[in-house]
């Protein structure tokens, strides 16, 4: 009995199509490997803000800065505090 084949394109279309989907698969896994990078950058930045923040906070007190020229305005938390020590 002879194998039964089928047709050369249908062969090619077929190999083409698992080709696709595996390469689509790699930039699937790349892309979340990038995501978890990405991510972990956001996490680390987030947190180097915080002790920033802190330090500021230690410096200048309870301020608002605004980010775009760095000057301070006292903050309503920082006159209540003003007030409670008269």
């Amino acid at each position: 009995m002879s194998k039964k084949k089928i047709t050369k394109e249908e062969l090619e279309e077929l190999q083409a199509k698992i080709s696709v989907l595996n390469n689509l698969q790699y930039k699937l896994g790349a892309l979340a490997v990038d995501q978890n990078k990405v991510l972990k950058a956001f996490d680390t930045v987030r947190e180097e803000l915080k002790t920033m923040q802190m330090g500021l906070k230690e410096t200048y007190g309870n301020v608002s800065i605004n980010v775009e020229d760095g000057s301070l305005t006292e903050t309503q938390e920082a006159d209540e505090q003003a007030d409670k020590k008269d």
